[in-house]
């Protein structure tokens, strides 16, 4: 099977679907998730996969699937809700059934080597359908099982882990603490070291809701340019995906774009994320004056007024935006769309405001984040899933497999040359994906000389 000319020819060969369940006896209990968890925006599903070769020679001989599958029974039974079905309550209020039915299991194998899939083994995947196989009547958010698991062994002796996740359960972070729970049983722990937490209270609303603060990455935006209304970023239909690698190379190129002052004070991720807020746009010929925002999620673990105890599991953050006209975005130099991005991230998030967000939230018809192409929305998804490690080291890749069309997740790889960078999948429509290409091109390869900052110059928002 090939996905490409490109791509790798390869046969995946799986044993039918099985249910499993905790080792022991768990609670039987209903349990509420909370209104973060609950948003509209999270009411899918999101798949990750992480690539492992056989280089632990303790290992050898072992069934990486038999041993993840024993392992996983095992952390279920302090992971009891994942074993759970999802349930919609009054007001659209959604909680855990914690039934104990356990989660979808797939084992399989493929005629293929980790080298035979390449040296630079990044998204898009090649037949991401066999490495993570959809279960007919699995994939709903309401009643059916909150996790599918695909362990494909390889005939190298490496295998890959493939997991689906219903993403009211967790985030990233949350679902890498599970991971490693289920890999420190599967390396002999009779628990996990970090036992987890529920308490989704944390991140409940108030009665009745209070939003005291603005969130504009859930608001809408009226778009006035010819074109936009055709274009669904929640679908693949009438969309291109492209997945960019940057290295240390593209990075030192970007920064090359900013004033002397901005180059080494500013954090990769806030770079990486203008430049490609401001390309994007230029990409997308808008009207002047039409209004473009990026989007970006922030860690609410890290708010002390919180108290969010270490092991909670949850989804556990806030989006963060910025705005500006698509003139000022365009016509201006990258550090503009920086000083924009980091103006926000400096802002402290209060109580208040992440109170607010929650109650937001809260009001269901309210609580689905900007996905028109006008709000480029941005997910840091390196949150270590290429560390975890069931007993063969460390995953060669971990992260996203690239099918979410309306965000650009961030995850951590290397390239055929073995450096370690971020990739990033792009979505947008042909003829605009030539242009951003174009536009990326000239950021990631025509660097600047230190003359840059005599011909820095910005165009004064009234935003």
């Amino acid at each position: 099977m090939s996905k490409s000319s490109s791509s790798p020819v390869f046969s995946v060969k799986r044993q039918g679907p099985e249910l499993v369940t905790p080792a022991k006896p768990t609670p039987r209990e209903s349990i509420y998730v909370s209104d973060i968890d609950g948003q509209q925006s999270l009411l899918f599903q999101i798949p990750f996969i992480m690539f492992y070769p056989a280089r632990n020679p303790p290992m050898k001989g072992k069934d990486p699937v038999m041993v993840i599958k024993d392992a996983l029974s095992k952390a279920l039974v302090c992971y009891y809700p994942f074993a759970g079905r999802i349930r919609e309550g009054p007001n659209q209020k959604l909680f855990v059934d914690c039934t104990g039915e356990g989660v979808l299991f797939i084992e399989a194998d493929a005629d293929i080597t980790l080298d035979q899939l390449g040296h630079a083994i990044l998204p898009p995947f090649p037949c991401i359908e066999e490495l993570l196989f959809d279960v007919s009547g699995s994939s709903n958010i309401v009643g059916c099982p909150l996790l599918l698991i695909q362990v494909t062994r390889l005939i190298c002796g490496g295998f890959i882990f493939a997991v689906r996740l219903n993403h009211v359960m967790a985030d990233s972070l949350g679902l890498v603490q599970f991971f490693k729970a289920i890999a420190e049983i599967a390396k002999g722990a009779d628990k996990p070291s970090l036992p987890p937490v529920w308490k989704r209270e944390i991140f409940t609303g108030r009665n009745p809701p209070n939003v005291t603060c603005p969130h504009p990455a859930y608001d809408k935006v009226t778009h006035t340019t010819a074109g936009l209304e055709e274009i669904n970023m929640e679908s693949a239909e009438n969309l291109v995906q492209r997945c960019f690698f940057f290295g240390p190379k593209e990075i030192r190129s970007i920064r090359s774009h900013l004033p002397p002052h901005l180059r080494a004070s500013t954090s990769t991720f806030d770079v990486l994320t203008s430049c490609l807020w401001r390309s994007r746009t230029v990409a997308l010929e808008l009207n002047p004056h039409e209004t473009v925002r990026v989007s970006w999620v922030s860690n609410a673990r890290l708010n002390r007024a919180l108290q969010v105890p270490a092991g909670y599991y949850g989804n556990a953050f806030t989006f963060i935006a910025a705005g500006s006209t698509a003139e000022h975005l365009c016509k201006n130099p990258l550090g503009y769309a920086l000083e924009l991005v980091k103006k926000k991230k400096t802002q402290i998030i209060s109580e208040e405001y992440l109170r607010s967000f929650i109650d937001l939230m809260s009001i269901k018809e309210r609580s689905k984040c900007d996905t028109s192409i006008l709000n480029l929305v941005v997910v840091d998804a390196r949150a270590g899933f290429e560390e975890v490690d069931f007993g063969w080291g460390e995953a060669v890749y971990g992260g996203v497999t690239g099918n979410i069309t309306f965000a650009s997740i961030f995850s951590r790889a290397r390239n055929s040359e073995g450096e370690e960078g971020i990739v990033v999948p792009i979505w947008l429509p042909p003829l605009v994906m030539e242009r951003f290409e174009q536009e990326l091109q000239k950021m990631t390869h025509e660097a600047v000389d230190d003359s840059y900052s005599q011909k820095y110059k910005r165009i004064p928002s009234k935003m």
